[in-house]
Protein backbone atom coordinates (compact mmCIF):
# COMPACT_ATOMS: atom_id res chain seq x y z
CA UNK A 1 0.00 0.00 0.00
CA UNK A 2 1.05 3.62 -1.22
CA UNK A 3 2.65 6.10 1.53
CA UNK A 4 -0.96 8.43 0.63
CA UNK A 5 -3.61 5.44 0.70
CA UNK A 6 -2.20 4.08 3.85
CA UNK A 7 -2.11 7.55 5.44
CA UNK A 8 -5.92 8.23 4.07
CA UNK A 9 -6.89 4.53 5.58
CA UNK A 10 -5.51 5.40 8.89
CA UNK A 11 -7.43 8.38 8.86
CA UNK A 12 -10.85 6.98 8.28
CA UNK A 13 -10.01 4.35 10.85
CA UNK A 14 -9.45 7.61 13.59
CA UNK A 15 -12.62 8.53 11.66
CA UNK A 16 -14.44 5.94 12.66
CA UNK A 17 -13.01 4.99 16.16
CA UNK A 18 -14.34 8.45 16.58
CA UNK A 19 -17.68 7.92 15.41
CA UNK A 20 -18.05 4.83 17.17
CA UNK A 21 -17.29 6.62 20.41
CA UNK A 22 -20.31 8.82 19.99
CA UNK A 23 -22.55 5.81 18.84
CA UNK A 24 -21.56 4.43 22.40
CA UNK A 25 -22.73 7.77 24.21
CA UNK A 26 -25.77 8.99 22.22
CA UNK A 27 -26.22 6.02 19.85
CA UNK A 28 -26.66 7.61 16.30
CA UNK A 29 -27.27 11.39 16.88
CA UNK A 30 -24.38 10.87 18.96
CA UNK A 31 -21.99 9.20 16.78
CA UNK A 32 -23.20 12.24 14.07
CA UNK A 33 -22.70 14.65 16.61
CA UNK A 34 -19.07 12.93 17.26
CA UNK A 35 -18.35 13.71 13.57
CA UNK A 36 -19.27 17.64 13.39
CA UNK A 37 -17.93 18.10 16.81
CA UNK A 38 -14.25 16.18 14.79
CA UNK A 39 -14.80 18.82 11.88
CA UNK A 40 -15.10 21.84 14.10
CA UNK A 41 -12.23 20.98 15.96
CA UNK A 42 -10.28 20.34 12.65
CA UNK A 43 -11.28 23.79 11.27
CA UNK A 44 -9.98 25.41 14.38
CA UNK A 45 -7.09 23.18 14.01
CA UNK A 46 -6.83 24.43 10.18
CA UNK A 47 -6.16 28.09 11.61
CA UNK A 48 -4.91 28.02 15.00
CA UNK A 49 -2.44 24.66 15.03
CA UNK A 50 0.23 26.82 13.63
CA UNK A 51 0.59 29.47 16.14
CA UNK A 52 -0.21 26.88 19.19
CA UNK A 53 2.61 24.71 18.46
CA UNK A 54 5.07 27.41 18.02
CA UNK A 55 4.22 28.48 21.49
CA UNK A 56 3.81 25.70 23.04
CA UNK A 57 7.30 25.28 22.27
CA UNK A 58 9.15 28.29 23.22
CA UNK A 59 9.64 28.75 19.28
CA UNK A 60 11.15 32.89 18.78
CA UNK A 61 10.65 34.28 15.68
CA UNK A 62 14.12 35.57 13.74
CA UNK A 63 14.82 37.28 10.66
CA UNK A 64 17.78 38.25 8.58
CA UNK A 65 18.81 40.78 11.07
CA UNK A 66 19.75 38.47 14.05
CA UNK A 67 19.94 34.96 12.20
CA UNK A 68 21.21 35.94 8.61
CA UNK A 69 23.07 32.29 8.26
CA UNK A 70 19.68 30.64 9.25
CA UNK A 71 17.48 32.64 7.60
CA UNK A 72 19.35 33.21 4.30
CA UNK A 73 20.11 28.74 4.12
CA UNK A 74 16.62 28.46 4.84
CA UNK A 75 15.47 30.81 1.90
CA UNK A 76 17.83 29.14 -0.45
CA UNK A 77 16.12 25.59 0.19
CA UNK A 78 13.00 26.89 -0.01
CA UNK A 79 13.61 28.30 -3.38
CA UNK A 80 14.82 25.17 -4.91
CA UNK A 81 12.29 22.85 -3.33
CA UNK A 82 9.88 25.31 -5.49
CA UNK A 83 8.08 26.61 -1.93
CA UNK A 84 7.51 30.02 -0.79
CA UNK A 85 9.55 30.85 2.10
CA UNK A 86 8.40 29.82 5.52
CA UNK A 87 8.88 31.62 8.36
CA UNK A 88 11.89 31.18 10.79
CA UNK A 89 11.77 30.15 14.20
CA UNK A 90 14.27 29.10 17.02
CA UNK A 91 13.59 27.25 19.79
CA UNK A 92 15.29 28.23 23.37
CA UNK A 93 15.98 24.68 24.42
CA UNK A 94 19.09 23.05 24.10
CA UNK A 95 18.05 19.18 22.88
CA UNK A 96 18.72 19.13 18.91
CA UNK A 97 15.76 18.67 16.91
CA UNK A 98 13.38 21.01 14.25
CA UNK A 99 9.57 20.99 13.04
CA UNK A 100 7.43 22.49 10.40
CA UNK A 101 4.27 23.77 11.31
CA UNK A 102 1.26 25.34 9.09
CA UNK A 103 -1.77 24.70 7.00
CA UNK A 104 -0.47 25.09 3.62
CA UNK A 105 3.05 26.22 1.76
CA UNK A 106 1.90 29.65 1.95
CA UNK A 107 0.98 29.87 5.87
CA UNK A 108 4.03 27.88 7.31
CA UNK A 109 7.14 27.96 9.49
CA UNK A 110 10.17 25.78 10.08
CA UNK A 111 11.45 26.05 13.71
CA UNK A 112 14.92 24.63 15.12
CA UNK A 113 16.28 24.12 18.25
CA UNK A 114 19.28 26.25 19.60
CA UNK A 115 21.02 23.12 20.12
CA UNK A 116 20.80 21.76 16.81
CA UNK A 117 22.47 24.68 15.25
CA UNK A 118 25.73 23.94 17.59
CA UNK A 119 26.18 20.54 17.06
CA UNK A 120 25.10 20.64 12.96
CA UNK A 121 27.37 21.72 10.11
CA UNK A 122 26.00 23.32 6.92
CA UNK A 123 25.22 20.25 5.35
CA UNK A 124 23.83 18.85 8.27
CA UNK A 125 21.26 21.63 8.88
CA UNK A 126 20.23 21.90 5.41
CA UNK A 127 19.32 18.45 5.42
CA UNK A 128 17.02 18.75 8.64
CA UNK A 129 15.73 22.16 6.95
CA UNK A 130 15.17 20.36 3.64
CA UNK A 131 13.22 17.52 5.33
CA UNK A 132 11.11 20.17 6.83
CA UNK A 133 10.47 21.70 4.09
CA UNK A 134 9.23 18.54 2.32
CA UNK A 135 6.77 18.35 5.20
CA UNK A 136 5.63 21.14 4.28
CA UNK A 137 5.78 20.50 0.36
CA UNK A 138 3.43 17.27 1.36
CA UNK A 139 1.22 18.83 3.29
CA UNK A 140 1.94 16.50 6.09
CA UNK A 141 1.60 19.24 8.37
CA UNK A 142 -1.96 19.50 7.75
CA UNK A 143 -2.03 15.82 7.87
CA UNK A 144 -0.82 15.52 11.49
CA UNK A 145 -2.80 18.30 12.62
CA UNK A 146 -6.04 17.02 11.50
CA UNK A 147 -4.46 13.53 13.75
CA UNK A 148 -3.94 15.20 16.26
CA UNK A 149 -7.11 16.95 16.68
CA UNK A 150 -8.97 13.72 15.93
CA UNK A 151 -7.10 11.69 18.57
CA UNK A 152 -7.51 14.08 21.38
CA UNK A 153 -11.09 14.51 21.01
CA UNK A 154 -11.30 10.47 21.02
CA UNK A 155 -9.61 10.38 24.46
CA UNK A 156 -12.24 12.99 25.44
CA UNK A 157 -15.03 11.09 24.18
CA UNK A 158 -13.56 7.94 25.57
CA UNK A 159 -13.59 9.47 28.80
CA UNK A 160 -17.35 10.37 28.22
CA UNK A 161 -18.26 6.76 27.66
CA UNK A 162 -17.63 5.40 30.50
CA UNK A 163 -20.05 7.35 32.48
CA UNK A 164 -22.76 7.18 29.92
CA UNK A 165 -22.03 3.19 28.64
CA UNK A 166 -23.34 2.23 31.56
CA UNK A 167 -26.92 3.84 30.92
CA UNK A 168 -27.57 3.82 27.23
CA UNK A 169 -28.16 -0.03 27.07
CA UNK A 170 -25.19 0.07 24.08
CA UNK A 171 -22.29 -2.25 26.31
CA UNK A 172 -22.70 -1.07 29.91
CA UNK A 173 -20.59 -0.30 32.28
CA UNK A 174 -17.36 -2.40 31.34
CA UNK A 175 -17.75 -1.58 27.80
CA UNK A 176 -17.37 2.02 28.73
CA UNK A 177 -14.52 1.33 30.58
CA UNK A 178 -12.94 -0.49 27.48
CA UNK A 179 -13.27 2.72 25.66
CA UNK A 180 -12.00 5.33 28.60
CA UNK A 181 -8.61 2.71 28.39
CA UNK A 182 -8.53 1.34 24.84
CA UNK A 183 -9.86 4.05 22.60
CA UNK A 184 -6.82 6.88 23.44
CA UNK A 185 -4.20 4.45 23.40
CA UNK A 186 -5.95 2.99 19.81
CA UNK A 187 -6.09 6.56 18.30
CA UNK A 188 -2.58 7.05 19.52
CA UNK A 189 -0.84 4.52 18.11
CA UNK A 190 -3.09 5.30 14.73
CA UNK A 191 -1.95 8.95 15.04
CA UNK A 192 2.09 7.43 15.49
CA UNK A 193 1.09 5.23 12.57
CA UNK A 194 0.40 7.72 10.27
CA UNK A 195 3.85 9.85 11.07
CA UNK A 196 5.72 7.01 10.64
CA UNK A 197 4.21 6.71 6.77
CA UNK A 198 5.29 10.40 6.22
CA UNK A 199 9.01 10.42 8.01
CA UNK A 200 11.15 7.98 4.90
CA UNK A 201 9.01 10.06 1.89
CA UNK A 202 10.15 13.45 3.09
CA UNK A 203 13.80 11.96 3.87
CA UNK A 204 13.60 11.28 0.66
CA UNK A 205 11.94 14.95 -0.99
CA UNK A 206 14.52 16.06 1.91
CA UNK A 207 17.76 14.34 0.19
CA UNK A 208 16.78 15.15 -3.20
CA UNK A 209 15.87 19.31 -2.18
CA UNK A 210 19.12 19.76 -0.39
CA UNK A 211 21.01 17.97 -2.82
CA UNK A 212 22.52 15.40 -1.61
CA UNK A 213 22.00 12.62 1.04
CA UNK A 214 25.31 12.45 3.57
CA UNK A 215 23.79 16.04 5.45
CA UNK A 216 20.70 14.77 6.14
CA UNK A 217 22.30 11.02 7.13
CA UNK A 218 24.76 12.29 9.24
CA UNK A 219 22.53 15.15 11.17
CA UNK A 220 19.73 12.21 11.80
CA UNK A 221 22.92 10.07 13.82
CA UNK A 222 23.80 13.46 15.53
CA UNK A 223 20.32 14.13 16.49
CA UNK A 224 19.23 10.69 17.77
CA UNK A 225 22.06 10.30 19.70
CA UNK A 226 22.09 13.72 21.72
CA UNK A 227 18.62 13.84 21.24
CA UNK A 228 17.74 11.12 24.15
CA UNK A 229 20.07 12.74 26.52
CA UNK A 230 18.95 16.55 26.80
CA UNK A 231 15.08 16.78 28.16
CA UNK A 232 12.99 19.10 26.03
CA UNK A 233 10.77 20.43 28.74
CA UNK A 234 8.01 22.10 26.39
CA UNK A 235 7.57 18.85 24.40
CA UNK A 236 7.19 16.75 27.56
CA UNK A 237 4.30 18.87 28.50
CA UNK A 238 2.97 18.79 25.42
CA UNK A 239 3.33 15.03 24.10
CA UNK A 240 0.73 15.00 21.84
CA UNK A 241 3.12 17.12 19.38
CA UNK A 242 5.98 14.86 19.43
CA UNK A 243 5.05 13.48 15.76
CA UNK A 244 6.02 16.75 14.40
CA UNK A 245 9.74 16.82 15.29
CA UNK A 246 12.21 15.41 13.26
CA UNK A 247 13.25 12.98 15.65
CA UNK A 248 10.79 12.28 19.17
CA UNK A 249 11.76 14.64 21.51
CA UNK A 250 10.55 12.88 24.62
CA UNK A 251 12.59 11.08 26.93
CA UNK A 252 12.47 7.17 26.71
CA UNK A 253 13.81 7.08 23.33
CA UNK A 254 14.34 3.21 23.61
CA UNK A 255 10.57 2.12 23.79
CA UNK A 256 9.21 -0.61 22.17
CA UNK A 257 8.30 0.10 18.62
CA UNK A 258 4.79 -0.36 18.64
CA UNK A 259 5.20 3.24 20.07
CA UNK A 260 7.49 4.73 18.05
CA UNK A 261 6.30 8.16 16.55
CA UNK A 262 9.41 8.02 13.92
CA UNK A 263 10.51 5.37 12.23
CA UNK A 264 13.93 3.62 14.00
CA UNK A 265 16.64 5.95 12.95
CA UNK A 266 18.69 3.32 11.99
CA UNK A 267 16.04 2.11 8.98
CA UNK A 268 15.55 6.19 7.80
CA UNK A 269 19.52 6.30 7.42
CA UNK A 270 19.46 3.01 5.55
CA UNK A 271 16.91 4.25 3.12
CA UNK A 272 18.88 7.32 2.35
CA UNK A 273 22.30 5.36 1.93
CA UNK A 274 19.89 2.75 -0.69
CA UNK A 275 18.90 6.57 -2.88
CA UNK A 276 22.77 7.47 -2.83
CA UNK A 277 23.84 4.09 -4.15
CA UNK A 278 21.10 4.36 -6.70
CA UNK A 279 22.00 7.40 -7.93
CA UNK A 280 19.48 9.89 -6.27
CA UNK A 281 19.59 12.26 -5.62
Amino acid sequence: MSSTLRTFALMAALTALLMGLGWLIGGRGGALIALIFAGAGNIWAWWNSDKAMLRRNNAVPVTRQNAPELVDLVAELAQRGNLPIPAVYVMQTEQPNAFATGRNPENAAVAVTQGLMQILNRDELAGVIAHELAHIRNRDTLTMTVAATLAGAIAMLGNMALWTGGRNGRGGLLAGLAAMIFAPVAASLVQMAISRTREFRADALGAEIAGQTEGLSSALQKIAQAAGRVVNVPAERNPASASMFIINPLSGMNMDSLFRTHPPTEDRIAALRELRLNGRP
